[in-house]
């Protein structure tokens, strides 16, 4: 029997939280225990413990999901509890400031994200709305990654679809980023300059970048995820 086939149909209306900071944890699912929607609230430090929680004790109403574990991002696993309890409602929460972060948010199915530097009327507002069948997001739903106030200690991870751009323009985008011409783009991929052309356009276009060294500086603390290609690393 698979996992999911063990999946109990029902459950109490119950919140989860997946942080692996316990004081963090506790605090949110305490805040939870709170709300007149919810009859329980607990909390679980990692993916495997939060899926264990889920197997047992059924679906819960809402998850809220630390974009940052231990293991790295969590939009995987958010994709996984999705898969697993479709009527869950995915808050997911961080630290950083990082645009990007909402973009990969979005991208993993979630249905909202705080900064956990909001206040708790904040906070309280975007559990309603996700609870009550709504979204919650701090940016505008197509707004490309800015450059972050601050250093991330982590870079975000962004596929070329979370920023609109095809599998190919994320193969030159990626040789962008480490500097190289058109000309030598053009030969790492074996098309023509005036092809390597045409998507550097969009892709500026789409990042909403003036030129290449203002794409750069937007795309500072994201990590591009392309498959593996043709040309050297």
């Amino acid at each position: 029997m698979s996992f999911s086939e063990s999946l109990r149909p029902g459950g109490d209306h119950y919140g989860l939280v997946v942080d692996d900071h316990p004081l963090v944890a506790h605090g949110m699912a305490a805040f939870l225990r709170l709300h007149k929607k919810l009859d329980d609230a607990v909390s679980a430090g990692s993916p495997p413990e939060a899926l264990r929680t889920i197997a047992q004790r059924g679906a819960p109403a809402i998850a809220l999901v630390d974009f940052w574990l231990a293991d790295g991002a969590t939009d995987l696993f958010v994709r996984d509890v999705l898969a697993l309890a479709p009527s869950t409602r995915v808050l997911m929460v961080s630290g950083d400031s990082h645009p990007a972060i909402v973009l990969k948010v979005r991208a993993s199915g979630a249905h909202g994200f705080v900064h956990k530097q909001e206040a708790p009327e904040a906070f309280a507002a975007a559990v309603s709305a996700v609870l009550d069948g709504g979204t919650w997001f701090d940016a505008a739903p197509d707004s490309p990654p800015a450059v972050a106030d601050t250093p991330l200690a982590r870079e975000v991870p962004l596929a070329p679809s979370d920023l609109g751009l095809t599998p190919r323009q994320g193969e030159i985008l990626a040789l962008l980023l480490q500097g190289l011409p058109n000309k030598p783009i053009a030969a790492a991929l074996n098309v023509s300059e005036h092809t390597i052309k045409e998507h550097v356009t969009a892709i500026l276009h789409k990042l909403q970048a003036r030129n290449r060294v203002e794409a750069i500086a937007k795309l500072r603390g994201v990590r591009l995820e392309v498959p593996p290609a043709h040309y050297p690393r």
